[in-house]
């Protein structure tokens, strides 16, 4: 899909909903508040998502063919503390060998920036138009309609999400509740981290704000999802997914725009799994085992033994050219603390430092999409290939279509 058009359907979409979204709490003070707090979240990416995180036009082919994609890794770290550093904040996470893109990473804390000047955004135009659950025709009561102008002046429509999440109070890492704070990725460093990588091992954070926090994991990155979808008669899509090991649970969105002639959104569609009213926020996050049971007692999220789910045909019917779907696979968990947590829990326990790993994978593909649609699977695309360029691919078509195609490397 053009850049230019993403960036435009995502800066309609947030002011549009993002003031309705989710969000995990932040942690909580307390007189028992240790001196340092550490998340590690690590993802397995695959299809068209792992092609922006090196897993290149291999990725997308493979997807198409239903190998479920070349796999790319994702890994996010986070570092707080009630400290202040003497000098320049400096801090650093120590791989175990076997990661094969260390020894270490940079920790930095991001530079407060002033304002350059002021934005203006204009008042976005259209329609968003919303679909849920598992099932050849969509449910009663939907879509929920959204006036994309409406909400941006406040007129949210009443109940929209009314439904609470079941996600308990679990802490994390800002730099909004963090004496000092650094992070990895960054604007200093974001090197793609290997698809044979391996967090397996010993780890350790030190820095000048932190006490030494040393962990081991035993837990390494999970199994890619292989997504596959096909069209049904009714104008459905029927979707199924291979058993992904240490998967807790799993949640599906799709997404699709209609734009006008110039480009603009003027209507998108977004459906989501859930057998209720449950979009983005925490869902699109690393989610704890706790909390992933509670959503699926919700039916919020699929429960680990499902791998299929039909996308309800209206989805289609209402939608672009091309939907473009996600499957989040939901994993593990570990924590540790110094001193660890004491086994009465009546005992007073005042941690130095805590840490937590999550684990997720996560999918994406253009729904109804394969090789053979791509290919010479019609005298349309039949002709495209006649015409293909010295390179040997089709031209691309025309539209979000086209975009999508070109974007895999599939054609010129």
């Amino acid at each position: 899909m053009d850049s230019h058009l993403k960036a435009r359907i995502a800066a309609t979409a947030a002011i549009a909903i993002g003031a309705a979204l989710v969000s995990a709490p932040a942690f909580t003070q307390g007189s028992n508040t240790p001196v340092a707090r550490y998340t590690l979240d690590a993802g397995t990416i695959s299809g068209m998502g792992a092609m922006g995180q090196g897993g290149g036009v291999s990725a997308a082919m493979a997807m198409m063919r239903g190998q479920g994609g070349g796999r790319a890794h994702e890994l996010v770290l986070r570092l707080g503390s009630t400290r202040s550093p003497t000098g320049s904040p400096a801090a650093t996470h120590t791989l175990p060998s076997g990661a094969r893109f260390g020894p270490t990473l940079p920790l930095v804390t991001p530079q407060q920036e002033g304002r350059s000047g002021e934005y203006s955004p204009q008042t976005p135009k259209g329609r968003l138009l919303l679909y849920w659950g598992c099932g050849e025709r969509a449910g009663p009561g939907q879509p929920v309609v959204i006036d994309f102008a409406k909400v941006a002046s406040g007129q949210v429509p009443p109940g929209l999400y009314a439904q609470p999440l079941a996600v308990a109070e679990e802490w994390r890492v800002q730099q909004s509740n963090s004496r000092t704070y650094g992070d990895w990725p960054n604007g200093t460093e974001a090197r793609p981290v290997p698809a044979n990588a391996s967090l397996l091992g010993a780890h350790k954070v030190s820095g000048n704000y932190t006490p030494d926090i040393n962990f081991t994991l035993d837990t390494d990155f999970m199994a890619p999802i292989a997504l596959r979808s096909e069209a049904l008669a009714s104008g459905a899509y029927a979707m199924n997914w291979n058993p992904v090991p240490d998967a807790t649970g799993y949640y599906a969105w799709a997404f699709s725009a209609k734009t006008t002639r110039g480009g603009e959104v003027a209507e998108m569609v977004w459906w989501a799994s859930s057998a209720s009213q449950a979009f983005g926020g925490p869902m699109w996050d690393w989610l704890s085992p706790a909390a992933v049971a509670r959503l699926i007692t919700a039916r919020t999220v699929m429960a680990p033994s499902q791998t299929q789910c039909t996308v309800p045909a209206e989805v289609k019917q209402a939608g672009g050219e091309v939907t473009m779907a996600s499957l989040y696979a939901y994993g593990p968990e570990r924590n540790f603390a110094y001193p660890p947590r004491p086994a009465n829990a009546k005992t007073p326990w005042n941690p130095e430092w805590i840490a937590r790993a999550r684990f997720r994978s996560m999918t994406m593909a253009m729904l109804g999409m394969d090789m053979g649609a791509m290919g010479a699977g019609d005298d349309a695309t039949a002709a495209q290939t006649r015409e293909a360029p010295a390179s040997g691919k089709p031209k691309c078509k025309k539209g979000l279509a086209g975009m999508a195609q070109r974007a895999a490397g599939l054609c010129e």
